[in-house]
């Protein structure tokens, strides 16, 4: 007999698997944040937060919408890593609500306190942690243990920013430390996806040059590339820093031209991978160079080239075929997702052009309009799937008699 992928239970679908509730908020999330962000930036709206409006919006995106894409991401990739059931029913729905009380004690901070606010917020990933901690360890899955190290500093950067923001005014090292938190984790699990989903689909699809396997070079260059965003993090003008964030575009360039992602223009699901990791080298050598150069590179280039480009993008590659794939879908992409795809890549670019030209405001407005309208649009695709019942795979039919 097949083991069961989840225990039977008087739960409803959407609480059976992790990705379920914590996609479709995330996504929701991910699109209202936004479309609150610019009238909070000109004066129009207030929240009753501590946090001044650039700091609401700087931590709902490390902190909330990424938070919960990542949670999702884990309670459902550790199953197949450990062998165990996964995290569902009232566990599940113990941590959405912490997910959703942080959001709203956030927004409300100013009424409840700083300390209550970052208290009940930094909770939901101090939980998180735990039980995916405990997850890996009972299945005894030593080896990915070590995707929980950037769990961990996007909580070590969560608490950071609250005290930062309280004792300080504004945040500082702690948004640059989540950002960077949140880039390891696609080094780390977008190189191990990437490739191999693009190995698959050549092997099965398009015979010839395959990706290049795992190797050294991708051991010193994730090593390299964290020590040097944790650098930036802390020393963001050193000219140490700046080496390291060059060596580590460089190296990450290399990185992915030896995954042949050129070899998958006829699949979108795996196409899309590629090009937001290639947003990846793209904020390293941004970063690195607006050390050196910041009267033509702004430093806020490399940040949005990582934050709208690489996580946006390959939060929503991952999101797509997580759904399809547990939802008992076909992994195809339709015009809709087609399409969410190009509108996600186009508000990075926008939001680079923003950069580079702040006084064209239109150009943010685009972008923000763009990003709002990929993850309402992810929301609106499968929203449906991830409340309903995986679909059953149809039993062959009998011949007639």
């Amino acid at each position: 007999m097949a083991i069961p992928r989840t225990r039977p239970g008087a739960y409803p679908a959407v609480l059976s698997y992790g990705f379920r509730p914590f996609f479709l908020l995330g996504s929701l999330y991910a699109g209202a944040a936004i479309l609150l962000w610019l009238p909070l930036f000109y004066g129009r709206l207030e929240t009753f937060s501590v946090f001044q409006p650039i700091d609401w919006h700087v931590h709902e995106m490390l902190f909330g919408y990424l938070a919960a894409v990542v949670t999702g991401f884990l309670l459902t990739a550790i199953p197949n890593w450990t062998g165990r059931l996964p995290v569902q029913g009232l566990p599940l729905l113990a941590l959405v609500l912490l997910w959703l009380a942080g959001r709203f004690a956030v927004f409300f901070s100013a009424e409840t306190g700083w300390l209550v606010g970052a208290a009940i917020d930094c909770a939901f990933l101090l939980a998180v942690a735990t039980a995916a901690a405990t997850e890996i360890i009972a299945g005894r899955n030593w080896r990915n243990l070590k995707v929980l190290l950037p769990v961990a500093v996007l909580l070590a950067a969560n608490v950071m920013f609250h005290a930062e923001a309280h004792y300080g005014g504004v945040s500082d090292i702690s948004r640059r430390l989540g950002l960077a938190a949140a880039v390891v984790l696609i080094m780390i699990i977008g190189g191990r996806i990437v490739p191999s989903f693009t190995r698959n689909w050549l092997a099965r699809e398009n015979p010839g040059r395959l990706p290049a396997p795992f190797s050294r070079l991708d051991v010193v260059t994730i090593a390299l590339s964290g020590t040097a965003l944790m650098a930036w993090a802390v020393f963001p003008g050193s000219a140490w820093t700046c080496a390291m964030l060059i060596a580590g575009g460089v190296l990450n360039t290399i990185r992915i031209i030896r995954w042949a992602g050129y070899r998958t223009l006829r699949d979108p699901l795996v196409l899309i991978l590629h090009v937001a990791f290639a947003f990846v080298p793209l904020g390293f050598l941004l970063a690195g160079l607006a050390i050196i150069l910041p009267e033509r590179i702004p430093p806020v280039a490399g940040i949005h080239a990582f934050g709208v480009g690489a996580v946006a993008c390959m939060t929503l590659a991952v999101m797509t075929r997580t759904t399809l794939g547990h939802t008992g879908r076909e992994l195809r992409a339709s015009i809709g997702v087609c399409t969410i795809f190009v509108v996600i890549v186009l508000a990075a670019v926008f939001r680079l052009c923003a950069a580079f030209a702040p006084g064209e405001v239109m150009l943010l407005h685009i972008s923000a309009a763009l990003w709002a309208a990929a993850f309402l649009g992810f929301a609106v695709l499968f929203g449906g799937m991830l409340v309903r019942p995986k679909l059953r795979a149809r039993q062959p039919t009998k011949a007639p008699i």
